[in-house]
């Protein structure tokens, strides 16, 4: 009798060959354009979605950020880059703030993505992702047919999931900003979790509370502008229930991100 094969691979499926992989290992390298809108909702909606441990984030625990990314991604090697289906997705993300032993974090509780490598990530990190599709303006050096990262420049965004539109704003950049706001500027404190197997339970067989945030960062100038935001209703989404109450502000802004890991606040299960 032969023995078992190794198999390879970061995450599922693992093969003899390893290449099938999902995603492969980190570090993981990110560079995209981020339009951010931050907003005032009722601070009992946001504590709706924080399981314990957390609690409510001290100053403005009503303060959400709704943020389109559009992004290039790889790996170590960069071979992504020379196939760039396996590089290039899109998201749209929802950032609350909470807080933890009184420390302050950021947490995603929703998000939507257009790719299965980018799901694949999520499950790693905590980030509880979902198929959606989300379109956003791009900026291009050439006024032709696209805007410019300065003055009088104007974004749309969309974002919509099961054929039905959940969000979309219009930025129009005003001046220069120190920051591209505040709301997602913390370590992310997330769940990972694994439901039990078993017939009929209705626990978790893992369950733990991580931490993780940028092992490297670079960013552009950052723009702040006008923005106008609307929630949409959908028999299979809640985002609506973080409705806006008040607009604290719109920005944009380019970035590059390493991920490299996390790591573990607090095993539950």
């Amino acid at each position: 009798m032969s023995e078992s094969p190794e198999l390879k691979g970061f995450f599922y499926p693992r093969t003899v060959g390893g290449t099938s992989g999902i995603i492969p290992s980190p570090p993981w390298y990110y560079s995209g354009d981020l339009l951010t809108v931050e907003y005032r909702t009722n601070p009992e909606r946001v504590r709706e979605l924080l399981p314990e441990p957390l609690e409510l984030a001290d100053e403005d625990p009503g303060a959400v950020a709704l943020i389109w990314a559009d992004w290039q991604s790889c790996s170590s090697s960069r071979e992504e880059l020379l196939d760039p289906v396996r590089a290039q997705y899109k998201e749209a993300f929802v950032v609350v703030r909470c807080s933890y032993e009184g420390r302050t974090f950021s947490r995603c509780v929703y998000i939507w993505v257009d790719k299965d490598f980018a799901i694949g990530r999520g499950l790693h990190q905590g980030y509880p992702k979902k198929l959606g599709s989300m379109w956003q303006t791009r900026p291009h050096p050439f006024a032709q047919g696209a805007p410019q990262i300065a003055e009088g420049g104007m974004f749309g965004a969309t974002l919509a999931a099961g054929d039905r539109r959940l969000a979309e704003a219009v930025l129009t950049l005003r001046e220069p900003s120190e920051t591209n706001g505040f709301v997602n500027g913390h370590p992310m404190a997330h769940h990972r979790i694994y439901p039990d197997i078993a017939r009929g339970a209705t626990g978790d067989a893992y369950s733990e509370l991580i931490s993780s945030g940028a092992a490297e960062f670079e960013g552009g100038q950052a723009w702040r502008g006008d923005v106008d935001l609307r929630l949409f209703e959908s028999p299979t989404e809640e985002l609506a229930a973080l409705e806006v109450d008040e607009i604290i502000g719109g920005y944009y802004r380019q970035i590059g991100v390493v991920w490299n890991g996390g790591e573990t606040l607090e095993r539950l299960v």
